[in-house]
């Protein structure tokens, strides 16, 4: 099934779902999973394996990460190839002072941002997705 591809389209049914919980980047050496991990999502780089977990889990692990984050999911089927979408949602948060980490997956495209703002990066997405709907 082809995900949709038109921006408007995309940006007025983005539905911003917030996830339960905080969520934090860190890295390993190794190209494995420690035990005990469920990531949410992984990277591997020349550097190391980047690991997207539940903060809770990497203290568990004893792994160190720098901040942490919201994981937001916007839950319109955006296919891989549409074009417009992360830029005009990135400039919408930047507008509002909001960084964002993007990853994308086959079906949906996951926002992390600063997780004492998280809420507030929801309503600017609901705002962008009003706004698109109404022309």
């Amino acid at each position: 099934m082809s995900g949709e591809r038109d921006l408007r389209t995309l940006l007025s049914g983005m539905r911003p779902e917030l996830h339960e919980g905080t969520y934090v980047f860190c890295t390993v050496d190794a190209a494995t999973v420690p035990a005990g991990t469920a990531p949410v999502a992984t990277v591997l780089e020349p550097e190391g394996l980047t690991l997207v977990l539940r903060q809770e889990d990497a203290d568990a692990a004893g792994l160190a990460y720098d901040c942490t984050a919201g994981w937001i999911t916007l839950r319109i089927h955006s296919a891989l190839d549409a074009v417009g979408l992360t830029a005009a949602f990135a400039a919408e948060l930047g507008a509002h002072g909001l960084s964002c980490n993007v990853i994308a997956g086959y079906h949906h495209d996951h926002l992390f941002v600063a997780a004492d703002r998280a809420a507030e990066a929801v309503a600017v997405l609901e705002g962008l997705a009003a706004r698109s709907a109404q022309g």
